[in-house]
């Protein structure tokens, strides 16, 4: 396996920053965010340096109950070789629900949710994990992710599955500890229980990050120092296996460089201090995922999403408060994304941005990708006919209608009535 060394996530609003770090030696960049035609000029750059670059996938959805979709993989690939990697990542998790296996319309979460510890699941995962590995060019390795909520009546704990999961198809893992103390606080899982049971051979490598609790919940934010804890749990992670690479992640409020350099100092020292080999991991055969295994995960699945983002009765067993509290988290994060997808809306909205793409939210779940609910979000206000003052509504229907394009009109009379009632509105 590959020895990657330590690592921070390459975000461009550090990029000078990590540019200018002497002893990075490897950086992980979202793949979703990167063009591979137009790879940013700093990234090149750290390329040209030696230092390696590996693409972390967050739409593929390995988790959910369709298979990976073909264009998401190829562009993965894509990404892959025009970086040079050595491998690609992404998460055990689903990020969409519904579709032709429940009858329903798609919903997106715009976020990471957990799949349910189940043998159904784990089937679905295993099979979805080969088709990715198929049809990407380099090793795929999949991170356990944070979690807000527990699925009621799983089979597995998280470190039981991760071995099951590891030892059928040969993946390789990405642990995040920072994730595994979000899960301690959340959920009350042992972090040592799961290293216990998990195969540290499979390890590519380690994430690190920071959060802050509130109200008894934990919040992975990648926007504050990593604590004390998580620093705990790299070091017994360390002293069974030492781990080919460590990555310091930061998402928001990005700090200084002197900053930076400190926490990756205290990662180094946190593993330098503890340390053992690893042997390889050996693949076990996978079963194909059933097709009822793969209806009744998309069942649940669906069943979930809907109750988060589109107000629908929860379903039996979870914790509704903590339902409630994963709900307000994924509007919230669905605000931020939309705000660095289309910055032109807070922009113009000002101050009343926030509240208002939240109530919109709250009525209309996200059935697309990001850039589109910018687009229905600016349409749903025109359409009322905010904001109040012209100037802003006027601007706000220049740039939808510069993002928006034209649109062949509809063969039915409701929707062309509909069309034609938008434009007068856009008018005015």
């Amino acid at each position: 396996m590959e020895r990657l060394g330590t690592g921070i996530g390459w975000r461009p609003e550090m990029a000078d920053a990590v540019e200018a770090m002497s002893g990075i030696d490897w950086v992980e960049a979202v793949a979703e965010n990167i063009c591979p035609g137009h790879l940013p000029d700093p990234l090149l750059r750290l390329r040209e340096r030696g230092v390696t670059v590996v693409p972390h996938g967050v739409s593929l959805g390995l988790g959910g109950a369709d298979r990976p979709h073909e264009g998401r993989l190829t562009a993965l690939a894509e990404r892959a070789e025009a970086l040079g990697s050595p491998l690609v990542t992404e998460h055990i998790a689903f990020v969409r629900a519904g579709g032709d296996l429940t009858a329903t319309q798609q919903l997106e979460a715009g976020h990471l949710l957990p799949v349910p510890r189940t043998r159904d699941a784990l089937a679905v995962l295993c099979e979805n994990i080969r088709v990715a590995q198929d049809a990407l060019p380099v090793p795929l390795a999949v991170e356990n992710i944070a979690a807000l909520i527990a699925w009621p009546g799983e089979e597995m704990t998280e470190g039981q599955f991760l071995y099951e999961l590891a030892d059928r198809t040969g993946v390789r893992l990405l642990i995040d500890v920072a994730n595994l103390h979000t899960n301690h606080v959340n959920r009350g899982e042992d972090p040592a229980k799961a290293l216990d049971e998990l195969p540290v051979e499979a390890i590519a490598y380690v994430h690190v990050a920071g959060g802050f609790e509130r109200d008894g919940v934990w919040h992975d934010s990648h926007a504050h120092p990593v604590p004390e804890p998580v620093l705990a749990i790299l070091a017994d992670l360390a002293s069974r296996t030492a781990p080919p690479g460590v990555l310091l992640e930061r998402d928001e409020n990005f700090p200084g460089p002197a900053e930076l350099e400190r926490e990756l100092n205290a990662i180094r020292a946190t593993v330098r201090t503890s340390g053992a080999p690893a042997a390889p991991a050996v693949p076990a055969a996978v079963p194909p995922a059933s097709g009822a295994a793969r209806q009744r995960t998309a069942l649940a699945q669906a069943a979930l999403l809907s109750a988060l983002v589109a107000g629908t009765p929860a379903p039996e067993g979870f914790d509704h408060a903590r339902l409630r509290v994963q709900s307000q988290a994924l509007a919230a994060k669905r605000a931020d994304v939309v705000a660095k997808v289309a910055p032109e809306l807070p922009e113009i909205l000002g101050t009343a941005y926030r509240a208002a793409f939240l109530g919109y939210a709250r009525a209309r779940p996200m059935t697309g990708g990001y850039r589109h609910d910018a687009l229905g979000f600016a349409e749903h206000l025109l359409l009322a006919g905010r904001p109040a003052s012209p100037d802003a509504r006027q601007r706000l229907s220049d740039w939808w209608r510069e993002r928006s394009g034209p649109a062949p009109l509809s063969r039915r009379p409701a929707a062309r009535l509909l069309h034609a009632t938008r434009r007068v509105l856009l008018r005015r």
